[in-house]
């Protein structure tokens, strides 16, 4: 298979490309490597591919990566990729992350996340896309407090603009799939951690104040919890998503409506552990893995943040057999192995 991998130089972008060379697909990654967090550490994510791409080459096993600079929100751009890309499938995961920036700047989720889609879902209706995979996000469940999260729930309350954008590409991605059959399945990704992980994101904040001595930020004072997920539990929650292209629900009523699913080749996952972790005690597991103590300022929960995310993840493994599963102390183990690596 020729796979298009959209955000190719992010955290999840570049372990699904990679995962995707490992069993011999041919893949293209794009990315527009803006300056949103370090470009180097970007950089850095594609030579791993290529490097990996170059010893599967090395070892006459199949699969092959090439990179391209192409911002999705240009329109043209993204036309002429899909025209001669042959691609039988695509793995959308490029977008503005980030909650708390997107009360900063709400036009950079505008223009990436929903003009950006859009690009993607005409690329994918023109070019007979086979599978159309996209990254979604748990902060779609907003002001939901029912737990744990299910794709059976209503997620009509976003609490940040971030959010709202996410669940307009699922809605998005819906009317490609019932007007032009073109199957898509969305992906609600839970906290995702690990190796070579975003340094926006509280894993490497952390980390980086403990081994420096300062104080780290801890909101909610630390009564919250989240269902952290390890990045290669993602990747191959993708892959497994993406091997079983989305079909029409046969049981599916209009006067009862399901919401993961359609009379469309339509659906929707989370990808999640299934076990959330107080933040104090990630905190902790982050101490212990690096025998020093954290100076900490507790602060209110943040705008545009929920108390807890937990996910059911029962679609996930009915429709692919797949259960994440690697345990909380065995990712940070890995994550703080490579931080020390990469950044000391």
């Amino acid at each position: 298979m020729k796979t298009l991998v959209t955000g190719a130089a992010g955290f999840i972008g570049s372990e699904v490309c990679l995962a995707l060379l490992e069993r011999g697909d041919d893949v293209v990654g794009i990315d527009n490597l803006n300056d949103y967090y370090d470009v180097g550490l970007k950089q850095a994510r594609i030579e791993r591919v290529e490097k990996e791409a170059g010893t599967v080459a090395a070892g006459g096993g199949r699969g092959s990566f090439g990179f391209e600079k192409v911002d999705l929100a240009g329109r043209g751009a993204v036309e002429e990729l899909f025209a001669r890309g042959g691609f039988d499938q695509v793995v959308h995961l490029a977008a503005q992350p980030g909650v708390r920036y997107s009360l900063e700047n709400p036009h950079a989720y505008i223009e990436s996340n929903i003009n950006g889609f859009l690009n993607v879902l005409e690329g994918s209706r023109h070019h007979r896309i086979k599978h159309l995979v996209y990254a979604s996000s748990s902060s779609v469940y907003g002001a939901n407090e029912r737990l744990p999260y299910s794709v059976q729930d209503n997620v009509d309350h976003p609490v940040s603009l971030y959010a709202a954008s996410k669940k307009s590409n699922e809605l998005m991605a819906h009317a490609y799939s019932h007007l032009y059959r073109l199957p898509t399945t969305g992906l609600r990704f839970f906290t995702v951690y690990g190796p070579w992980g975003r340094p926006d994101m509280a894993p490497v904040l952390f980390t980086r104040a403990i081994l420096s001595g300062e104080t780290i930020k801890v909101f909610n004072h630390g009564n919250h919890s989240r269902d952290f997920t390890y990045i290669t539990d993602i990747a191959e929650g993708v892959l497994r998503s993406l091997d079983r292209p989305a079909e029409p629900d046969p049981d599916w009523s209009g006067a009862q409506p399901n919401p993961a699913t359609s009379n469309a080749p339509w659906r929707i996952h989370n990808i999640g552990s299934n076990n959330p972790v107080k933040l104090g005690a990630f905190i902790e597991a982050l101490e212990n893995a690096l025998g020093k103590k954290a100076k900490k300022e507790f602060l209110p929960l943040q705008a545009g943040d929920v108390p807890d995310t937990y996910a059911d993840i029962e679609s996930l493994i009915t429709e692919t057999g797949y259960r994440p599963g690697t345990p909380l102390e065995e990712g940070i183990a890995k994550f703080i192995t490579w931080y020390k690596a990469y950044y000391l």
